[in-house]
C-alpha cells in the first residue's frame, strides 16, 4: 500500500511543477504560476486541450 501513496504524491508534485513551469513560460507572472500550481492537473489538461 505504501508504494501507491508514493506514486500519488509523486504525481501531485510533478503536476504542480509542470503547471507552474507552463504558466511561467506563458505569463511570466508569479501570481498566475501560484494559481495554476494550485489547480495543477486541471490547468495542464486545459493547456493541452486549448493548444
Amino acid at each position: 500500500m505504501e508504494s501507491g501513496k508514493s506514486v500519488v504524491k509523486t504525481g501531485v508534485g510533478f503536476g504542480t511543477v509542470l503547471a507552474i513551469t507552463i504558466s511561467w513560460s506563458l505569463h511570466q507572472s508569479i501570481l498566475w504560476a501560484i494559481i495554476h500550481g494550485l489547480f495543477s492537473w486541471l490547468y495542464i489538461i486545459y493547456y493541452i486541450l486549448t493548444r
